[in-house]
């Protein structure tokens, strides 16, 4: 079909304006080893020629057809929640929907998009949306997984190849990436953010959106980024989903709303509300978050969504009598699209009518939609992203396999590795494969895989080391289920027979890829059923046992770590998961991933995190004998695995911390030093990292913060000059006035392996 083009052809030049400017108090860093992009083709002023093609526009719309690009539906391909409107195609015909999610393929799409510009009476095309959260076809770990490798050019690349096969699908937008700062391993959706610290997430939040979106909104493969879920989602308490949020107003600024700003800077087109309420009043209906700090304080430009249905809840947590109330909080607090709630279709009109809602508002969310649809080229080619021939050329790639490939190598996290248990040695023949995970595809990629076929696509860690160990013999048995609650012992023999006559036992364990994610809150953190017994089991063959843990959160795994060999945390890796196992298991990828979450030793300890504050009795050793202390009777305060953790087959020395001065002034630059060796016999990859320590403040602050990185390679006997710079804007905090700065006084400074492996220098700031 001969795309034709429609109102308007030949409007949609753009031309790049002034970036707006950062709010100060949560400014993004000034230091980045990824490369920039110009946001303003995002966050600019409109031009003129494109304000007068949407003023001609919604001067011909009635409100009903307003109301309708403010109204998002899913199709009948996937659901992501508990209801599925059937109508959905009439409502299009009608001009009462403007955007639709859940629908991809060229084809499929195309379809779609026909009834919008060809059967409605204004012919205004659709916006197609979905969860691109970690691939699309072809899938990458998860983001936690992501995280954990420290490289913002692997995770943009995983984001820019996103972009590349859902485009190519007929997509314009994914409802990623998620940003939630998350402190409780309980909560399942840890898996899909960055985990717990503001900077890190500051920073892969750039790193997704420039990604996703790219540096021209026309272009192609522009896949328009959606930031959420705002604000404080991760902070649920008891972790589990959907729950209330009690935080104070200096943790929202501190903590929860930096990652959000830095991705609104980083150029992030629209902006999703969390399920959560902030301050007692639901973030859908926040006036502060939705207006007061994301518009009139950050100058957000683009559109805001709901989660799906988030309006109608607004009844149940009774902040609204009905959906006309909850829709009246939403539309006038700065919700610009309802996700398939149908409140703005059903009530929005009425609620205009009585003036309930001025049309100001109405039309000012209308233009903001629109806008996102001119910038894509969709007045003057609805059909361009529809195209069966460049989707047929672009999915699973050569290239995108391999890039999968690479991503989930520099992802895994090595926490133990006793007597050089890995890499396997070249004299390992017989490799017994133990475990629910060892040979299961749909558990390799995880949730919220898009697209991905879980069925086929995906290598097992079976596949993985059949596919490498050339003169290896290969067993398999899975001995227990992952299930949660699974009592079942009866495939232990069979396990224990064909582990006997191994060389090394790899046990696949952990969590089933639907335990973690959306609706998938766990109050044990242990492995799920009877895994850990089977390894116990397993421990008695007196044979060396590496076990792969395949999870999307910190899991309990004390007892593992006191008698296994080796564990390799692997996350869901993806696609290509199973490969990339195999080579950091046998050496071919030395690993270098790092922990973006504390792990706990047990369950009761949560929430803990490396950024916590002391108390006014805080624990300076673990002697059983000082009872009147912050402590607890029965564990240590401190983690099974400290943030930043993460081993590697050689080895990294660190010289004394230097400091290029002593004390600094407002706007004067400190460059802190440190000299980094390979003491190895093997190339690596070393993830040097930076902390700060705020003394004394006007409020009390936490014993860590994570301010910055470097990911070095070096050769065996190597060794590098790593240098960080700070200056008071790297001090700064939400003080006790409310105000956002840094105080003077003493600060310590970090720099270490992990968090809990660090050297300190001091110095101060003066006024």
């Amino acid at each position: 079909m001969t795309a034709r083009p429609l109102i308007g052809a030949g409007l949609a030049t753009l031309v790049l304006a002034a970036p707006i400017q950062a709010h100060p108090a949560h400014a993004p860093p000034r230091r980045a080893t990824a490369k920039q992009v110009d946001a303003a083709a995002w966050t600019r002023t409109d031009t003129a020629e494109m304000d007068r093609f949407i003023a001609l526009l919604m001067a011909k719309m009635t409100l009903e057809e307003k109301i309708g690009q403010m109204t998002l539906f899913t199709s009948d391909w996937d659901t992501t929640g508990p209801t599925l409107r059937a109508s959905y195609r009439d409502d299009i015909r009608a001009g009462r929907v403007g955007a639709v999610f859940n629908a991809y393929t060229a084809r499929y799409t195309r379809d779609l998009q026909r009834i919008a510009v060809e059967e409605s009476r204004l012919k205004l095309p659709l916006l197609f949306g979905y969860d691109v959260i970690h691939g699309h076809r072809t899938i990458f770990p998860i983001p936690l997984g992501e995280a954990a490798s420290w490289d913002l050019e692997a995770i943009e690349l995983s984001a820019r190849v996103s972009a590349e096969e859902a485009t190519a699908e007929g997509l314009h937008w994914t409802f990623a990436p998620m940003v939630d700062i998350a402190r409780d391993a309980r909560w399942g959706r840890v898996s899909e953010g960055a985990g717990e610290a503001v900077y890190l997430a500051r920073r892969v939040a750039e790193a997704r959106v420039r990604g996703y979106q790219g540096e021209d909104p026309r272009a192609l493969n522009t896949l328009l980024a959606t930031v959420k879920h705002y604000a404080a989602y991760g902070a649920a308490q008891a972790g589990r989903d959907y729950h209330t949020v009690d935080i104070s107003e200096r943790t929202l600024r501190d903590v929860y709303l930096p990652p959000f700003k830095a991705a609104i800077d980083a150029g992030a087109a629209s902006l999703m509300t969390a399920f959560n309420e902030y301050d007692g009043v639901p973030a859908t209906g926040s006036t502060y978050l939705l207006t007061d700090v994301l518009r009139a304080q950050w100058g957000f430009q683009g559109f805001v969504v709901t989660d799906y249905t988030s309006i109608n809840e607004m009844v149940p947590h009774g902040y609204a009598k009905d959906l006309a109330q909850a829709g009246e909080q939403a539309v006038n607090a700065g919700v610009d699209m309802d996700m398939q709630g149908a409140v703005y279709m059903n009530h929005l009109a009425r609620l205009v009518e009585e003036g309930r809602v001025p049309m100001a508002r109405v039309d000012a969310a209308v233009k903001a939609i629109l806008r996102m649809k001119y910038r894509l080229g969709l007045f003057d080619d609805p059909y361009r992203y529809s195209d069966e021939q460049r989707e047929k050329a672009t999915v699973y790639r050569r290239e995108f396999l391999e890039a999968a490939r690479e991503v989930a190598r520099k992802s895994m996290v090595l926490l133990k590795n006793e007597n050089g248990t890995l890499p396997l040695a070249a004299s390992v023949k017989r490799i017994a494969v133990i475990g629910p995970l060892g040979h299961s595809k749909e558990d390799m990629i995880g949730s919220w895989s898009a697209a991905g076929d879980r069925k086929e696509r995906p290598v097992t860690l079976l596949e993985g080391l059949r596919a490498r160990g050339e003169g290896v013999t290969f067993t398999h048995a899975r001995g227990a289920s992952s299930a949660l609650g699974d009592t079942d012992t009866s495939g232990f023999a069979e396990a224990i027979a064909v582990a006997r006559d191994a060389d090394v036992i790899i046990a696949a364990m952990g969590e089933k890829w639907d335990m973690t994610g959306e609706a998938a809150s766990r109050a044990d953190l242990g492995l799920p059923g009877m895994q850990e017994t089977l390894l116990m089991e397993l421990k008695k063959l007196g044979k060396p046992i590496v076990l792969v843990v395949l999870s999307g959160r910190p899991n309990t795994l004390g007892w593992a770590q006191a008698h296994v060999d080796a564990i390799l945390h692997a996350w869901y890796p993806g696609t290509m998961g199973g490969h990339a196992i195999a080579d950091v298991l046998h050496g071919d990828y030395n690993p270098s991933g790092k922990l973006p979450v504390t792990f706990p030793r047990t369950v009761g300890q949560v929430p803990l995190h490396h950024d916590m504050k002391n108390t006014g009795r805080p624990v300076l050793s673990d002697t059983p004998s000082q009872k009147y202390l912050s402590r607890y009777l029965d564990v240590p305060n401190t983690p099974l695995y400290a943030f930043g953790h993460g081993l590697s087959y050689t080895t990294f020395g660190y010289s004394p911390v230097s400091l290029d001065k002593q004390s600094i002034r407002p706007g004067e630059a400190l460059t802190a030093t440190v000299t980094v060796t390979n003491t190895g016999k093997r190339a690596g990859e070393e993830v040097v990292q930076l902390y700060v320590r705020d003394l004394v403040g006007s409020v009390t602050r936490p014993v860590l913060e994570l301010k910055g990185w470097e990911k070095v390679k070096l050769a065996p006997g190597e060794r590098r000059r790593v240098r960080f710079t700070l200056t008071d804007a790297d001090l700064a905090f939400t003080r006790k006035d409310m105000s956002w700065g840094a105080e003077p006084g003493d600060f310590s400074l970090f720099i270490g392996t992990a968090s809990d492996k660090l050297q300190e220098a001091r110095f101060t700031l003066t006024p």
